[in-house]
């Protein structure tokens, strides 16, 4: 299964995805992009949005259904994520703010 992928701790901002492709971008509060759709992958404009990022750090990417998140997005360490409520799956934050 192929889903949009961020690599979030360095993405600089500068809004060309969310410009080019708001049906699967947009800016999260503390103004970095954020997967916001994962329909519609063979669009022209998400293609045209992952070409645009000056750091290119967004990929299409296939990835383990078990491991199935709406918003996949990843994180280098536990320390980077800084979210309340954490969906990325890709850090061990759940656990431990359960802890």
């Amino acid at each position: 299964m192929k889903k949009i992928v961020i690599q979030n701790e360095s993405c600089i901002g500068c809004g060309a995805c969310v410009g080019i492709d708001s049906e699967h971008f947009e800016f999260s509060d503390e103004g970095f992009s954020t997967v916001k759709s994962q329909e519609n992958l063979d669009s022209p404009a998400l293609q045209d949005a992952i070409d645009a990022c000056p750091v290119a750090i967004i990929s299409l990417e296939n990835v383990d259904e078990s491991k199935d998140d709406a918003t996949t997005q990843s994180h280098s360490s536990d320390e980077d994520c800084s979210c309340e409520n954490c969906e990325c799956h890709e850090c061990d934050c759940q656990s431990e703010k359960s802890n």
